[in-house]
């Protein structure tokens, strides 16, 4: 089964726990602190695979976790890292935060490799923590937490040329006749529900990747039919090939197909539409395509090259691909590198911290110290105080003051609340 959308949630690995511990060696007096560290969680990666032609193994499977840090451990020694998650998806394959919309990363080269989460920091033991005053420090920091979110993998074909036109237009023979693909054929509206993939070779060392793209109705921008599903395919294609039925074997006029074909594609993205385009006109093997192949020579001339084919016999494919094996020649590879609006960004720092009131307590929100606060040991005395310490250097306490907390009132940070004290 084809798939080219799934949504993924992942979860890169927490950094590993600090450790608390003391020289207990004999003959040494008083031994010092000797807990060692986390380790780094492991990350999750995704890599480009040429091999891979659908996502659909993440239709199946939806979480994703890497490995977590293993502890610190006494004697300073340090925990292990935990092991990246890798995994393989198919060239082409755009990458999003799925609550934002946010492009995260877009794998067009095989090989290529994006961190879509990354492992969180194993924490500190306690020897990190020596000071002048504080010899024997009883504290450690807890792992960070991995960053974990939800993904919507997009897969657009990476082809050469692509083949575009409505229904029973003879695509699909087309490209059964030119490559090694076999798609479905029959003669019924979407017989193709799945774009298809062939290589193309010519002149024994000449060679190109053509997709036959399903689905393209009048409405298709609008997704009418399988349009919105597959127009995204064309996106990548270095030319596009515009099959039309000649003979009105569909009772439809060419070139009104050819009209409407055009304008869905530019309504889709007028970048599309600038792309080079040359027309197959197929089925003139009918002797109803001749009136019609000169229709359109006359309405096209000048505007587009045309090349009458026949996919049944195939006669005139071969003039065709010749001729997009010129084209390519001349034509830079697509890096495939989605060109987005920016919106205006103005150059002020983002605030480190917000307050807000809800009811009665104060919420304290900020990406810095929800850190500190997870990889702080709640549970241990000195490890509150230097949280304490570290809300103040942030200016946190003071702008509680400025908020109107005073003393008693509740002050909460994700899921733990405290009481503010003067």
């Amino acid at each position: 089964m084809f798939y080219d959308k799934a949504k993924i949630f992942v979860k890169a690995g927490d950094g590993g726990n600090g450790c608390v511990a003391f020289r207990r060696e004999k003959y040494v007096p008083d031994g010092g602190p000797w807990g060692g560290d986390g380790g780094r969680g492991g990350s999750v990666v995704l890599i480009a695979d040429e091999g891979l032609r659908t996502l659909v193994d993440f239709r199946y499977h939806s979480h994703y976790k890497a490995g977590r840090g293993q502890h610190g451990m006494g004697k300073n020694m340090h925990g292990r890292s935990g092991e990246d998650l890798r995994l393989r998806v198919p060239v082409g394959t755009l990458v999003r935060d799925a609550d934002t919309g946010r492009k995260i990363a877009d794998l067009v080269q095989n090989g290529q490799e994006a961190v879509v989460a990354g492992g969180g920091r194993g924490g500190r033991g306690n020897v990190r923590f020596v000071t002048l005053n504080n010899k024997a420090p009883k504290m450690a920091e807890k792992g960070e937490p991995g960053e974990e979110c939800w993904l919507q993998l997009e897969l657009k074909l990476l082809a050469d040329v692509g083949l575009v036109g409505f229904p029973n237009a003879g695509k699909s023979t087309i490209i059964s006749r030119v490559s090694a693909a076999r798609p479905k054929i029959a003669d019924y509206p979407f017989t193709t529900l799945v774009p298809n993939l062939g290589v193309v070779r010519i002149d024994g060392d000449r060679s190109f990747v053509m997709a036959d793209i399903p689905g393209l109705i009048e409405g298709a921008h609008a997704g009418a039919g399988l349009g919105h599903e597959f127009l995204r395919h064309t996106e990548r294609t270095r030319i596009l090939v515009h099959v039309l039925d000649m003979a009105g074997t569909e009772g439809r006029d060419p070139l009104q197909d050819f009209e409407i074909i055009n304008r869905e594609i530019k309504l889709y993205d007028p970048r599309l539409a600038a792309r080079p385009m040359v027309v197959a006109a197929n089925k003139t093997d009918l002797p109803e395509a001749r009136a019609n192949l000169e229709r359109l020579e006359r309405e096209l001339a000048g505007k587009f090259e045309i090349y009458p084919v026949s996919a049944i016999t195939g006669q005139g494919l071969d003039k065709l691909l010749f001729r997009l094996a010129d084209m390519l020649e001349q034509i830079p590879p697509d890096t495939g590198e989605e060109v987005e609006e920016e919106p205006e960004v103005l150059h002020q720092a983002a605030p480190r911290f917000t307050i807000q009131r809800d009811g009665g307590a104060f919420m304290v929100e900020g990406r810095e110290i929800e850190r500190h606060l997870a990889m702080t040991d709640v549970q241990n005395e000195e490890a509150m105080e230097r949280l304490q310490r570290i809300m103040a250097v942030m200016g946190i306490d003071n702008a509680l003051r400025r908020a109107g907390a005073r003393e008693g009132d509740t002050v909460r940070i994700k899921n733990y609340e405290f009481e503010f004290v003067e």
